[in-house]
């Protein structure tokens, strides 16, 4: 198959596609049940179901529910039905790269498999990203460090600029009022 599109039943899964369901949670990067539950494509009711019959494999480094204010916040981030209206009534799950790699040993099918493999590169690459990132990071705080000397340096050499400038000036004004005296008068003064 293609690397940059596989293909499902239902849209296209690129990394692309399933990177956007990956979510920082807690400070773990993690990915809703009802996000697996669609690329599995499995309902979410069985993907838990076939979590809970397991729930030994699931320790809490692998999956954990979401508070109230975290399932509220992804809401309103997704936009899904209110709880009674077909929307879900119990507090999803958030499985991290672990949990995600222990799906596939309990939902057992070809599909769970290869979404694994898709999902664990599309872990792998974030990670490629984020260690990127931490060095830019690093590199642009190494350019502002340097910047801000600059700037103090600038500052210090303006002021000595500035006091240089006010002296010469000083020292000018004092020499005109000199020249003044020495130059002969020539003519009348009428007072």
């Amino acid at each position: 198959m293609n690397k940059s599109q596989e293909t499902s039943l239902i849209v296209p899964v690129t990394p692309e596609f399933i990177e956007r369901r990956i979510l920082l949670v807690r400070g773990q990067k993690v990915m809703i049940d009802n996000d697996l539950a669609e690329l599995y494509q499995v309902q979410t009711k069985v993907l838990n179901q076939a979590v809970q019959r397991n729930i030994s494999r699931f320790p809490n480094d692998f999956i954990f529910k979401l508070s109230v204010n975290e399932a509220t916040c992804l809401k309103s981030q997704i936009v899904t039905s209110k709880a009674g209206r077909g929307g879900r009534r119990k507090l999803p799950y958030a499985f991290t790269e672990l949990g995600v790699a222990m799906l596939s040993s309990v939902l057992k099918s070809e599909r769970a498999v290869q979404m694994n493999v898709y999902i664990m590169r599309a872990f792998v690459e974030l990670r490629k990203m984020i260690a990127t990132h931490s060095d830019l990071a690093r590199k642009i705080n190494y350019l502002e460090k340097g910047q801000k000397e600059n700037t103090d340096n600038l500052v210090v050499i303006s002021i000595a600029l500035n006091k240089l400038r006010d002296s010469h000036n000083k020292l000018d004004n004092k020499i005109k009022k000199a020249h003044r005296k020495l130059k002969p008068v020539i003519g009348f003064e009428m007072n």
